[in-house]
């Protein structure tokens, strides 16, 4: 879900700084910038950004996005879900040339090591933002691969840790916002959709039982990692010469990717959720993971952001009724072509695996990411303060809404 591993800006002011308080820091950042320009170069070589020839002081602004699949784009290649297996999938399918398929037209370079940083990822649809919009998160991260190398981080995919990766775009850019996703790959959800998919079209038996014993057993850690996770980047934009007040740290939590059982629009009975909706689940473990994991979660990471002096974005709600199978939702077809209005904007399972990596699989796809990147626009302007993010039946994206979360 977050992730298969291998195994399976015009810049908007958000917090008003003094021209004295950054000329303080000027002195501190440049020699950061020394120090941090060959990992510079290398960093953002990695992340598609352009090295920038401005002082750190008087660089661009910018946002970053760190953490893993669900911040970093995977899924982005797919406008909806469609039955097609041929040519451009009834539109679906964005890495269609005319003549084959090129991933890369949708996640650039890292189609090759599997980050699958999309085009539409959210911090590079969060428009009207900073001048440059930054993504180092990686599909299938966990909170060591964000982590600094200096304190246990472990490189991933061919990557430097996600931090020491933020120390070279924060000796070059004014970073003015941090949106970090991460904690599901500690949490296992790969293994859990792999275990819930499998029980239903193997075994005929539930998975929640025993799933939530496996999450019970391991989100203490987890979330205590989120929280060195924040700690790490704290370090880091310190290291650079970063006051708190300069910039903002959004520690957000995960959308769900299926419907509850009642907005299922495929019987639980035959074969409908497997061949045709590509969400094979049991009623049960469907409203398990709608109603209890995906808010389980969400409420451990808003205790963690409140632990750790971040805002925090609540995105469990962000695709309600545009979940795969949704019944408020829809399958693209010859006669109803692909929209962000009435598509699903979450990725199935493909049980014949012919379009596209498995990875791909429960994450939000283009739609979703768009959608996801108004949110991170929304609360880009709003300097304090926690907030949920939702969608609006029968709009795209701009029908993003916020409210505030006690």
């Amino acid at each position: 879900m977050i992730g298969f591993r291998t195994t399976q800006r015009t810049r908007g002011t958000i917090v008003t700084r003094g021209t004295t308080a950054k000329a303080g820091r000027s002195t501190r950042r440049l020699l950061a910038a020394a120090l941090a320009l060959p990992a510079a170069l290398t960093a953002l070589v990695a992340t598609g950004a352009a090295p920038s020839a401005a002082s750190p002081t008087s660089g661009p602004t910018a946002i970053v996005s760190m953490g893993d699949s669900y911040i970093s784009g995977e899924a982005g290649r797919w406008q909806g879900n469609s039955l097609s297996n041929t040519g451009s999938r009834q539109g679906t399918d964005r890495a269609w040339t005319g003549s084959g398929y090129d991933p890369t037209r949708v996640y650039g370079a890292t189609a090759a090591n599997g980050c699958h940083r999309s085009d539409s990822a959210e911090v590079r649809s969060a428009s009207g933002t900073a001048q440059e919009r930054i993504n180092i998160a990686c599909s299938g991260a966990t909170t060591e691969n964000v982590f600094r190398a200096s304190n246990g981080g472990v490189p991933y995919k061919g990557e430097a840790p996600q931090a020491d990766q933020l120390a070279a775009i924060a000796a070059t850019h004014d970073v003015e916002l941090i949106a970090l996703s991460i904690g599901g790959n500690d949490l296992g959800f790969a293994d859990i959709i792999t275990t819930c998919a499998t029980d239903y079209v193997v075994w005929y038996s539930y998975c929640h039982d025993d799933q939530q014993a496996v999450v019970d057993a391991k989100i203490d850690r987890a979330m205590a990692d989120v929280g060195k996770s924040i700690d790490e980047i704290r370090a880091v934009m310190s290291a650079a010469g970063y006051t708190a007040s300069d910039y903002r740290i959004v520690l957000q939590s995960y959308p769900s990717p299926i419907p509850r059982a009642a907005e299922n629009r495929y019987p639980e009975s035959g074969w409908s959720r497997v061949g045709t909706g590509g969400c094979p689940f049991w009623d049960r473990d469907s409203d398990w993971a709608r109603d209890s994991l995906v808010p389980q979660i969400a409420d451990r990471l808003k205790a963690v952001a409140a632990a750790k002096d971040t805002q925090f974005l609540d995105l469990r709600d962000m695709a309600q009724g545009r979940e795969v199978c949704a019944r408020a939702s829809k399958l693209v077809t010859a006669t109803q072509p692909p929209s962000a209005a009435s598509s699903e904007w979450m990725r199935w399972i493909d049980s014949d695996s012919t379009q596209g990596p498995v990875q791909e699989s429960m994450h939000p796809n283009h739609y979703g990411q768009l959608g996801q990147g108004r949110c991170l626009a929304l609360i880009h302007a709003k300097p304090t303060g926690d907030f949920s993010c939702r969608n609006t039946p029968g709009s795209g994206a701009s029908g993003m809404y916020l409210t505030a979360v006690s």
